[in-house]
Formats: structure tokens, C-alpha cells, sequence
């Protein structure tokens, strides 16, 4: 049998029968308590007039400092189907008195007619890449049918614009949750309405705001808080706070299941191996089987994340061959651990590209695969950390030692929060080889790229890019991954 007749002979199911448009003008008014003017259909829902892509509904939000509405005509020409707004305009929309109310409205019948099993996810490190490799394994045996948040739309606007971007026909849909201050989850949650819920780790990001690491955790596990009846909350066994996070799981009557290297781990590491390739070759034991896979992203940090994923596919029901396939095949995300192979005097250098964002705890990961990269020489470009609040100091001086355990040759520090850390650096200490670590102290991004410019990059060069989002450290990677090649 050829593969025409093979794709001839797939089985349909009863999603197939639906129509493929998102929303009719008509779902759109019912859903948000709107009214139409125009006959229309959608195929997606945007926010943003310069992403508006042919057939999309632009929803026209308002914020403190911007009114969407002043966009709309950008919309419409840039393909937009139909507007979503508060005041009439030229041409199809859906008139609500509330853009914003409109969208969670929307959302929240996306997620009431779509039959699929929700995921969410979030954690102080690591939830978009988890997110994306537990998208990735599922798209694998759903036929198209997998549904995300794409980027990091994980907030209290990029939630409700997930959700009512799912399709009625999707079979998973997977979506990060994130959050500044206690009590941001628990709002979340209840429009995602998880079957599986996944907290990756705890770590002091934004402790500014929550004030101790318990409050961190007690913050998370709001997502435990929306479980659909019956769901499964995925935790990592070796946190400090497992206790707290399985407790708060049980409290809802969840299942929990524990993903890592301790004894006690439902998804439990039992080997990993680097591989020739950069990542690693992994063994992992859940009840009496094991699980035998390939991650092709590089660190310790993604063999953790793995299991995470293991645990969440397993928990949604899904083929954990597939996942294993799918985390074999993925690559870094743009200011997430991509790799960059830049032409440089006397070679190639390879630049990693973590710019997106950063904690303590990220830091130490990848500053640790900075260290285990084959290199002529290891520099690290480090942005200020953000949101540490009274603990500020004592983190950023503390990455002193992961720069020297990782054998660094060079450090570009950006922004007044890592003085703590040119002090210690200043003390002329030398790494593990018996070298001082040289390094350059700068205000902003500008001032980082002059400074890895005059040091000079070369052949056999490893550069690490890593600071919070604020920091602007992608404009140094856009700069010069310019020489990417």
C-alpha cells in the first residue's frame, strides 16, 4: 500500500466533522454579550495589529498607556477578518462594552465546547521550554490536533488570548502560567480548568514581591486550585518544598505525580549520560517500566526537565515513545537556550542565547553548561537580575563561585544590581586552573557590546547571554548573531 492510500485509509474521528473556523460573528457576539454587525468567520484571534495575520479577529484592548482601537485600521490592513471593540468601527466587529471582559468571555466558552485534555503549566524556571517539549510530544500522535500558548503569553491578557484561540477540534491544549504576585495563579487557573497541572521547580524568582521562598511555593500551587475533578498535579520530588506542593495537590483530592532523582520519584532518573551531540542520553524508571530517551537540549537542568515532561505526558494520557522522539529533536527557543554558530576571526563561536530571562537558580543551571562546553575559551555575558528585592545582593555576589567553577575566562556584567558581584570579582580570586577571571562592568546592553567587541571574539569561543528581559541583552545577540553563519 502507498502512503496516498495509507493517509487515504487514516481513521476519521468526530472532531474531523467540525467546521475548521475558529469563531462565526455569531459564536463571537453569544460568547462576549456583544453585538454583531457583519457576517463573518474567523481563524484566529490577535492583540497585537503588527502580528494581525489574514483572517484573524483583532481584538482591540486598553490599557493604561494604549488604546488597541487606535489600531484597527492597521488590522484590517494587515488581513485582519473582523474587530472586536467597544466602539463602532468601519468595517466587521463585534461591538462589547468591555474589550478585555470580552476576551476572558471568549476564553471561557473556548474552553467549555473544547473536549481536550488542558495542561497547565507553570514554575519559577524552565515552563516555557516544558511547555513547548510537552506540545511538541503531543502534536506528535494528535494529528494537528495540539493546541498551545505560544511565546510566554502567560499572564492575566495572554491566558485569555490562548484559550480562545483553541479550536473545537483540538484533542490537548498546553498553557503556561506565570505570575508577579500571590494570587495571580488562582486566577488563571480557574479559566484554564487543567486536567493536569505541573509545577517545574521553586526558585527565588520574584521574591521581591512574595518574600520568602514557602510563599513562592504556597503561589504555585494555586494552579492545584483549578484541577478539573480527577486531575493530576506534577511535582518535582527533589524541591525542598514537596512536601507543601504535595499537600496543597492532595488538599484538592489530586493525584500527584513526583518527577527527579530522588528515592521517592514517581518519573525517576536512574542515568544520564552526555551525548556526542550535547545532550544527554537518559534512564528513567516509572513503576515497573523503564524509559530509555534521547534530550537533545544541552545541561543538567533539561535532563530534570524531561522527567517533568515524561510525568505530564503520561498524565495526560499521552504516547511517551512520542515524547521521547519529540525531546530528541528539539532546539533551543530565541532567548531560551538557542544556539548560535557565529563566523568569527579564526573560526566559528557559539553563543547561547538565555537573554529572555534569569533567577538564581537559572543562573547556576546554564552557567554550569557553560562549563561542561567544549571551548577555547568560556565568557559570560550576564545581565541584573530582577525582582529579588532585599535579597538582591547576596544572589548576584553568590554567582561569583558558579563563574569560577564553570572556569570563565571573561565576564561582561550589565546593570548597577551586579555590583555586588564586580566587588567579589575585583578580589582577583582565581578559578579552579589557577586563572583570574578578567570582566567588565557595564551600565546597558550598549555599553556590554562595546565591551565584548574590544575584548574580541575568536575561533573555539563559548559565550553564555543571560540576564532578565528588562536588561535588553537580546539587542548584544541580535547584534551579533548578525554574524551568524
Amino acid at each position: 500500500m502507498n502512503a496516498v492510500a495509507q493517509v487515504l485509509r487514516w481513521p476519521v474521528e468526530e472532531a474531523d466533522r467540525l467546521r475548521l473556523a475558529l469563531w462565526t460573528s455569531a459564536e463571537i457576539a453569544l460568547a462576549t454579550g456583544g453585538t454583531a454587525y457583519g457576517e463573518f468567520q474567523v481563524s484566529g484571534v490577535e492583540m497585537d495589529s503588527r502580528d494581525v495575520r489574514s483572517g484573524d479577529l483583532f481584538v482591540a484592548l486598553k490599557g493604561e498607556a494604549m488604546d488597541g482601537h487606535k489600531f484597527v485600521d492597521k488590522a484590517f490592513a494587515n488581513g485582519a477578518v473582523a474587530a472586536l471593540v467597544d466602539r463602532p468601527v468601519d468595517g466587521p466587529h463585534v461591538l462589547v462594552e468591555d474589550t478585555s471582559r470580552a476576551l476572558e468571555l471568549l476564553a471561557r466558552t473556548a474552553r467549555n465546547r473544547a473536549s481536550a485534555r488542558i495542561i497547565g503549566v507553570t514554575g519559577s524556571v524552565g515552563k516555557t521550554g516544558v511547555k513547548e517539549a510537552i506540545f511538541a510530544s503531543l502534536e506528535r500522535t494528535s494529528r494537528g490536533t495540539s493546541h498551545r500558548s505560544i511565546r510566554s503569553y502567560n499572564n492575566h491578557v495572554g491566558v485569555p488570548l490562548s484559550l480562545s484561540r483553541m479550536a473545537p477540534r483540538s484533542q490537548y491544549g498546553v498553557f503556561e502560567m506565570g505570575m508577579n504576585h500571590a494570587g495571580e495563579i488562582a486566577g488563571l487557573t480557574a479559566q484554564v480548568r487543567p486536567h493536569v497541572a505541573v509545577i517545574t521547580t521553586i526558585a527565588p524568582a520574584h521574591i521581591e514581591n512574595l518574600g520568602s521562598m514557602e510563599a513562592i511555593a504556597a503561589a504555585k500551587a494555586e494552579i492545584f486550585a483549578g484541577l478539573e475533578k480527577g486531575g493530576t498535579a506534577v511535582i518535582p520530588a527533589d524541591s525542598e518544598h514537596f512536601e507543601q506542593l504535595r499537600d496543597a495537590a492532595q488538599a484538592v483530592g489530586a493525584k500527584v505525580i513526583s518527577f527527579g532523582r530522588a528515592d521517592h520519584a514517581d518519573m525517576r532518573l536512574l542515568d544520564a549520560l552526555p551525548d556526542a551531540h550535547g545532550g544527554s542520553l537518559v534512564t528513567a524508571a516509572m513503576g515497573g517500566h523503564r524509559l530509555c530517551y534521547t534530550v537533545a537540549e544541552p545541561g543538567d537542568h533539561w535532563v530534570s526537565n524531561s522527567l517533568c515532561v515524561m510525568a505530564a505526558v503520561h498524565a495526560a494520557g499521552g504516547d511517551l515513545g512520542a515524547a521521547g522522539l519529540a525531546l530528541a529533536g528539539m532546539g533551543g527557543l530565541k532567548g531560551r537556550g538557542a544556539r548560535l554558530r557565529l563566523t568569527v576571526p579564526g573560526g566559528h563561536a557559539l553563543m547561547v542565547d538565555e537573554s529572555y530571562n534569569a533567577n538564581p537558580a537559572s543562573m547556576r543551571a546554564t552557567l554550569a553548561q557553560l562549563g561542561q562546553t567544549p571551548a577555547t575559551r568560556r565568557i559570560a555575558v550576564l545581565g541584573a537580575m530582577k525582582e529579588l528585592g532585599d535579597f538582591a545582593p547576596s544572589f548576584h555576589a553568590q554567582l561569583s563561585e558558579p563563574l569560577f567553577d564553570a572556569n570563565v575566562d571573561y565576564a561582561v556584567l550589565v546593570g548597577d544590581e551586579m555590583t555586588p558581584l564586580a566587588r567579589e570579582l575585583g578580589k582577583g580570586l582565581a578559578n579552579t586552573l589557577g586563572k583570574p577571571l578578567h570582566f567588565a562592568h557595564c551600565e546597558n546592553a550598549g555599553e556590554a557590546i562595546a565591551a565584548l567587541e574590544e575584548f574580541g571574539l575568536a575561533g573555539g569561543d563559548a559565550v553564555l547571554v543571560k540576564g532578565s528581559n528588562s536588561v535588553g541583552l537580546s539587542r548584544l545577540v541580535a547584534h551579533f548573531g548578525a554574524r551568524e553563519g
